[in-house]
């Protein structure tokens, strides 16, 4: 094999709106697991975006046998039909037993959209139309691709239904680490959610994050956090919001992804309505953090209900 790992995948650079410069080849965004494939003969590895294997919380994984290298994501299917992330992050578990459970109960695939290395041959000095024409000869065979277009107005319909869409330069060459040649557009969502608390800062007399709260049969649950204030928010919005302090605390959910950070929270009374916008919804809560749009004086709190919150791609 020409290439072995670990090999550090391309990123890409954020854009607000979807460029449309001649030469871009578009593919819908993914919501998985960035993995690198390392296949010689029958034998697979698989490597994480950070460089560590992960063949072991994958086992069901099967590719077409060969000699190649391909950039992808793992990916699994929820009960809806759609991509669930959260199944993805249930793998990664000490457990045999579970993992051998779960790949059975929730199987994972791999979806390819480049080609690294092909019958001994590294391709990474080839531009990405000639990696992209050799990874179509692994269709017919059996590896899963990823969708493409150089057609601008089907990646604003991917861009309006699905986690994004990534545009990337037809005769760029991959480089590994590197943000270049490449592009990510996210899928942006709004919507009003009650202020129902927030985490102190680390400084004093700060906030580090708003508490997002909705509606749902009748009962105010947490759905995510917005974060990301200047300096000066941070403290104006702490002497602010004293006076909806009920004197309770709240706590997150524990997660794998949080590790030990502190999760409580210090509740409001729910008076305060805000417009968020995010990227990514899974299992009833916003994944990553909203960002503010504006505090809105306009709405009755008990009107913001989970019903916005959109979950689809």
């Amino acid at each position: 094999m020409s290439l072995r790992p670990p090999i550090s995948p391309q990123l890409a650079r954020s854009r607000a709106e979807l460029p449309r410069n001649e030469g871009l080849v578009y593919e819908p965004k993914m919501d998985g697991f960035r993995a690198i494939c390392f296949v010689s003969g029958e034998n697979i590895e698989i490597q994480s975006r950070a460089g560590k294997p992960l063949r072991r919380y994958f086992p069901e994984v099967t590719l077409p046998v060969g000699d190649y290298v391909a950039d992808g994501e793992l990916l699994i299917r929820g009960d809806d039909g759609r991509d669930d992330f959260e199944l993805l992050g249930n793998r990664i578990h000490p457990a045999e037993s579970r993992i051998a459970m779960l790949a059975e109960q929730t199987p994972a695939r791999f979806v390819a959209f480049d080609l690294l290395a092909d019958e001994g041959e590294s391709l990474v000095g080839r531009p990405f139309r000639e990696r992209r024409q050799r990874l179509e000869t692994y269709g017919p065979r059996g590896l899963e691709l990823s969708e493409v277009t150089t057609d601008p107005e089907r990646a604003e319909v991917w861009l309006s239904e699905r986690e994004g869409v990534i545009a990337k330069e037809s005769g760029a060459e991959y480089r590994p680490g590197e943000r270049s040649g490449m592009f990510k557009i996210k899928r942006k969502r709004s919507m009003d959610c009650v202020v129902m608390g927030y985490r102190p800062g680390k400084a004093e007399g700060t906030i580090g994050s708003l508490i997002l709260g909705v509606y749902h049969s009748g009962r105010l649950r947490p759905v995510g956090h917005a974060s990301g204030f200047s300096a000066a928010d941070k403290r104006r919005l702490r002497q602010e919001l004293a006076a909806l302090e009920t004197g309770e605390r709240g706590s997150g959910d524990p997660s794998r992804w949080s590790g030990g950070r502190d999760l409580e929270w210090v509740e409001l009374r729910p008076e305060l309505v805000v417009e968020v916008t995010y990227d990514h919804a899974s299992n009833g809560r916003i994944r990553h953090g909203a960002k503010v749009v504006r505090f809105r004086d306009d709405r009755d709190p008990a009107s913001c209900g989970i019903d916005q919150l959109d979950t689809g791609s």
